[in-house]
């Protein structure tokens, strides 16, 4: 099977880093389903893909704490492509807190988008790639998945989480040719995620606004944030046939500041 015959499911695809995956996998051969819990986001980043690559892309809306939902997505991408080869996992929700503020709510909503919405996923992705006799899971994870984060209790919890699950997955699937990574990226300084934690990082640090973004690239040995293209780099990496003897693997783009 040619690389061009393959497909792939990027799961909260519509934006940001999502987006960027999208449109890599595209151009790296793959049919894709871009989903995410913007249903025009979803549709747009698919069209706009799809006119610049001439690959078959596809968007639509998706929740990933909805059981049904993720079902569905399984059945149509199943459906619209024939297969489904590559599940990139990278929905995901933070908000920092000190412990003794964190809403239980706010907690709620981090564990049920990190770790149950891959659970979900996975969970109904795996169907169709047993059936099949091979795939690859590959869940967006991040470097608060190898080490506590300070005002960060739900994130890093889910994150963690998210190893367990990863390694418990690839144990399972093994067997059946299916081979589960989790990709752990260091600080994303110029995406939207990162940008709206920065006045919680300066009252954590006690420093002004300004100077949050310098004080974490000097935490990293290489000088400098996590790029969207490093992730999507290890990503293609991953999902290829280079890496067939790799799985439950929770894989550091950190730049040297986490090597564990």
């Amino acid at each position: 099977m040619s690389l061009k015959e393959k497909v792939a499911i990027v799961a909260g695809g519509g934006q940001n880093l999502g987006e960027h995956i999208s449109y890599r996998l595209a151009r790296e051969g793959y049919g894709v389903a871009v989903t995410d819990i913007n249903e025009e986001n979803a549709v747009s980043v698919a069209s706009d893909i799809e006119k610049e690559t001439d690959q078959n892309v596809i968007g639509f809306k998706v929740d990933v704490t909805d059981e049904e939902s993720v079902s569905e997505m399984v059945t149509r991408v199943k459906e619209e492509f024939g297969r489904i080869d590559l599940l990139v996992f990278n929905a995901g929700v933070a908000k920092s807190t000190k412990i003794t503020n964190f809403e239980l709510n706010d907690w709620k909503i981090m564990v049920d988008v990190n770790l149950t919405g891959y659970f979900l996923c996975a969970r109904e992705v795996s169907k169709v790639m047993i059936d099949q006799g091979e795939g690859s899971i590959i869940q967006i994870n991040s470097k608060s998945g190898k080490v506590g984060s300070k005002h960060n209790a739900g994130y890093s919890s889910s994150k963690f989480g998210g190893v367990g699950l990863t390694q418990s997955l690839a144990l399972d699937l093994a067997e059946h040719g299916v081979r589960v990574n989790s990709i752990m990226p260091g600080n994303l300084l110029k995406s939207p995620m990162f940008q709206s934690l920065i006045p919680s990082y300066a009252k954590k640090l006690n420093i002004s606004e300004d100077e949050v973004e310098q004080v974490y690239i000097d935490k990293v040995p290489m000088k400098r944030g996590c790029t969207y293209e490093d992730v999507a780099n290890a990503i293609v990496f991953y999902a290829s046939d280079q890496a067939s003897y790799m799985t439950g693997q929770s894989i550091n783009v950190t730049g040297g500041q986490v090597m564990h």
